[in-house]
């Protein structure tokens, strides 16, 4: 498996990270994970390209994840191509309705397939997915690829989401600010660690990251290592990973 982070920001992008995306793809299966301002450019410095996007697979509903959803729709139909199958937690179907609203002409352009998914399993784009709900400000939906990939999307850090991580070669985790900013419906370092403490996990990433993390990388993997020992890393924009 190949997971490659398109978009490793927030709502508040910087120049250098874009909104949240990520890729999954395995054995010529391709994948979209949320769809934020700046992926369908990031898709196409990937070399990946929106051509080759046939299914997104959203967290949830709020717009640094969903951003780029329409432009994709417009950019597959001006290319020719004919279908797109978006799939997310209940509301997903109004969420595409209201933006098809809005922009009419897009109406009909192409062969749409919305389905909607709760915590528990279900299969998407060939892949078999589990799903746990998080703890956000809108539901939110965690994602496990067997014992390859999981991702966090937004969330509070807590045990239950931990225990679904476990044995994950890969997790991408939200740690979107320092300890010193005081948040609710994202974790700090320390939160996420005390959460993670005593969990087998290959390693982790953290991403959707706030400007406030810049310069500030090595303090906030110092805390998490107060608390777990494993692997911890920042994921970057158009980095791929390898996973076996």
């Amino acid at each position: 498996m190949r997971v490659t982070f398109l978009g490793t920001g927030s709502a508040m992008p910087t120049g250098e990270r874009f909104q949240t995306g990520v890729l999954v793809q395995e054995n010529g299966r391709t994948l979209l994970v949320d769809c934020g301002s700046g992926v369908l450019h990031r898709l196409q410095q990937s070399g990946v390209g929106y051509e080759r996007i046939s299914t997104v697979l959203l967290t949830h509903h709020h717009l640094d994840h969903v951003a780029d959803l329409l432009p994709l729709m417009k950019a597959r139909w001006l290319a020719g191509e004919e279908h797109l199958e978006i799939v997310g937690p209940q509301g997903t179907k109004a969420l595409v309705d209201d933006l098809l609203d809005v922009h009419e002409y897009m109406q009909d352009k192409l062969d749409l397939q919305v389905r909607e998914v709760v915590a528990g399993e279900f299969s998407v784009a060939g892949f078999d997915v589990s799903a746990y709900e998080t703890r956000h400000s809108l539901p939110c939906l965690a994602y496990r690829f067997g014992d390859l990939f999981t991702f966090s999307g937004d969330t509070e850090a807590f045990a239950g989401l931990a225990n679904f991580a476990e044995g994950s070669a890969i997790l991408a985790h939200d740690c979107s600010f320092p300890d010193d900013v005081d948040v609710s419906n994202h974790p700090t370092p320390e939160t996420l660690g005390t959460a993670l403490a005593g969990r087998e996990i290959g390693r982790v990433y953290l991403t959707h990251l706030y400007p406030h993390t810049e310069g500030r990388h090595d303090e906030m993997l110092e805390s998490i290592g107060t608390h777990y020992d494993g692997d911890v890393r920042f994921a970057e924009d158009l980095k791929t990973i390898s996973v076996e």
